[in-house]
């Protein structure tokens, strides 16, 4: 079939409407609230300042041509922004925008095929696949060109009108899961088959589930009958009215139950399948780029394709130095077949190199993580997101600086992540060690603090949502992340394995930080 594509037409002629808005709300003629229900649609929203926006660019399955990455180096020069983020949806923010530049580098994404609009608010987000899923030795199959029809489907989707609330899809190409498709609204994971188990009413953030398996050896050809009914589920049936339980997630619980829920969508799936017209025949992402030099390192990962490399980029929580970037973007313009893949834990890949584009790929990154503490996971925080509670980025700086000197521990340490506030957008609750913004109230004084989440774990087969090991101030999890580290060093083993071996040693280690509380608030 030939799926619809979204009018831009339609698109443009809304603009005028958040340009005037989006100048209305800089100039405090409108409220917060009000206008981030607007705003969410273009996939924009107001900053804590007031003053400035934020532009979430939708990179459908993750993925950025050279073409693309050219259009976003050149807004970035056109605009003099300073300050981008590689996010765990998978997107490209684009931050401290005036009104006037929002709007303006909105209407240009239309010109090449960006479409922020419905990156917010209560529409399709942005599709997740597996990042190198095309690349990938241990893959099951290349899901990207399902997972880029899904998107161009659900985007074409986003004029019929609001959704009860967001709706966010994933796509795995292996149990490893990255993009946590067995805990999504809809979820699509890869067998060893050719074909997809499909999950969903799953999410992290508040009442956080794992996705109920509603069907198993999906045809990929068939996934767009399977979007086509959870939409429809969950606009006949999910709640317009009780926005705390307008997710996908309580549609079991709405309908009375999990059978029930299953049922309604196999009754909209029937009839999707009866209507027909939806069969997928998508074209392989084939790559003939060849080369026989050969290159190892941390940071590189031999491709299924001979003689080609992936390069991982993994900027402080996802924030790269501008100048790095703009490097990497002109350099790839003239790179046979090199395109960008952002990662759900803020990495990028640099994908298709040989091995000297991958060596001169390295060296205009410098600016990245070295171990998997380095390439911890932290949302953009309080001092930016005006709906967070913890300042993730300063509380993340603090961690390593904390370990700078201290290289066996942070050797040992896991990859960590840290959100802001509930909505999970740092994804701790799936973190073997997560944290989440809050504050400690102490003789009448607010202060900063993090819960602590233990145990999570996204591998499908795996799943676990982490439990909390208490809360703790913020200026302190610097110190307990070092005393666990030093542990792990000396136990000679990994995370995971030290945990199994000492379940008691993280409460242990906590508790004085916990007792200091109490003391205080004494």
């Amino acid at each position: 079939m030939t799926i619809p594509e979204i009018d831009k037409d339609f698109l443009r002629r809304q603009l005028p409407e958040f340009s005037g808005q989006t100048a209305d709300y800089h100039n405090e003629k409108i409220g917060k609230i009000a206008y981030k229900e607007f705003s969410g649609y273009f996939g924009s929203f107001a900053q804590r300042d007031g003053k400035s926006n934020m532009l979430r660019l939708r990179c459908s399955a993750g993925r950025i041509t050279v073409a693309k990455l050219a259009f976003i180096a050149e807004m970035i020069r056109k605009y003099n922004i300073s300050r981008i983020h590689f996010t765990t949806g998978q997107t490209i923010q684009l931050h401290d925008l005036s009104a006037a530049a929002a709007a303006e580098i909105l209407e240009q994404c239309l010109d090449t095929d960006i479409i922020p609009f419905g990156c917010g608010g209560d529409y399709p987000g942005n599709v997740l696949c597996s990042p190198l899923s095309g690349v990938e030795r241990e893959e099951y199959f290349d899901v990207l060109p399902y997972a880029e029809a899904a998107a161009q489907y659900l985007v074409a989707a986003i004029p019929d009108g609001k959704l009860p609330r967001k709706f966010k899809t994933g796509f795995s190409n292996s149990p490893q899961n990255l993009t946590h498709a067995t805990m999504r609204d809809l979820g699509f994971a890869a067998r060893p088959d050719g074909r997809f188990d499909v999950y969903s009413a799953g999410g992290l953030g508040p009442a956080p589930c794992i996705g109920i398996k509603m069907a198993e050896a999906v045809a990929p050809e068939k996934i767009l009958y399977h979007i086509k009914a959870m939409l429809a589920t969950f606009r006949e049936c999910g709640t317009y009215t009780q926005r705390s339980k307008a997710r996908t997630r309580y549609l079991p619980e709405l309908l009375g139950g999990e059978a029930a829920y299953k049922a309604a969508y196999s009754e909209r799936l029937l009839q999707a399948l009866q209507e027909g017209g939806l069969d997928l025949h998508p074209e392989a992402n084939k790559i003939t780029k060849r080369d026989f030099k050969l290159i190892t390192g941390f940071r590189i990962t031999s491709q299924k394709q001979p003689g080609l490399y992936t390069v991982n980029y993994h900027p402080q929580a996802g924030l790269p130095k501008i100048e790095s970037f703009l490097a990497l973007a002109d350099y790839l313009q003239n790179v046979k077949a090199a395109e960008l893949r952002l990662a759900p834990d803020q990495s990028v890949y640099i994908i298709n190199l040989t091995a000297p584009e991958a060596a001169k790929v390295m060296s205009l990154t410098p600016d990245t993580a070295y171990n998997a503490f380095t390439s911890s996971v932290a949302c953009i925080g309080s001092t930016v997101c005006q709906m967070g509670m913890g300042d993730s980025q300063s509380l993340l700086t603090s961690c390593f600086e904390e370990m700078a000197t201290q290289y066996a521990a942070s050797d040992a340490l896991p990859q960590i992540y840290i959100s802001g506030c509930p909505s999970s957008c740092g994804t701790h609750q799936i973190g073997e060690l997560g944290f989440r913004g809050t504050v400690k109230v102490i003789k009448g004084t607010a202060h900063p603090a993090f819960t602590m989440y233990i145990n999570g774990c996204s591998l499908q087969g795996s799943e676990r949502l982490g439990e909390e090991a208490g809360t703790l101030l913020a200026e302190d999890i610097p110190f307990v992340l070092l005393e666990i580290g030093k542990h792990i060093a000396q136990s000679g083993l990994d995370f995971a394995a030290w945990q199994a071996a000492n379940p008691q040693a993280i409460a242990t280690i906590v508790a004085p930080y916990m007792k200091k509380i109490e003391l205080l608030s004494k």
